[in-house]
């Protein structure tokens, strides 16, 4: 089945930087909205961030808007969250996710395609 791919997780001190990836076969993605979701033990997996197929509309979560950015290039069947000014509490798993035909892009229900999810830890 198709899977998402992520990687570029690690440890990073408060206030530093991380750029994660994430790879999809074509089919895959070059029809789908991509997301990004977050989860920590015990919690619901959170909304990050997504994009349109087209990549002309983006949505972010409250607590990462202005420190994240979502981004996505079609011909590398890629896509992208630059996660800029990070805290603890931006420690999580976090999971890339793709959806056909998405209305509702925070919601986790409407993407059918989710991957392994890489390691984000943010130290104090």
């Amino acid at each position: 089945q198709v899977q998402p791919v992520e990687s570029g997780g690690g440890l990073v001190q408060a206030g530093g930087s991380l750029r994660l990836s994430c790879a999809v076969p074509g089919r895959t993605f070059s029809s789908s909205a991509m997301a990004w979701f977050r989860q920590v033990p015990g919690k619901e997996r959170e909304f990050v961030a997504s994009i349109s197929w087209s990549g002309g509309m983006t949505y972010y979560g409250d607590s990462v808007k202005g420190r994240f950015t979502i981004s996505r290039d079609n011909a590398k069947n890629t896509v992208q969250l630059q996660m800029n000014s990070l805290r603890p509490e931006d420690t999580a798993v976090y999971y890339c996710a793709a959806g056909v035909a998405v209305l509702r892009h925070t919601a986790r229900d409407e993407y059918s395609y989710w991957g392994q999810g890489t390691q984000v830890t943010v130290s104090s």
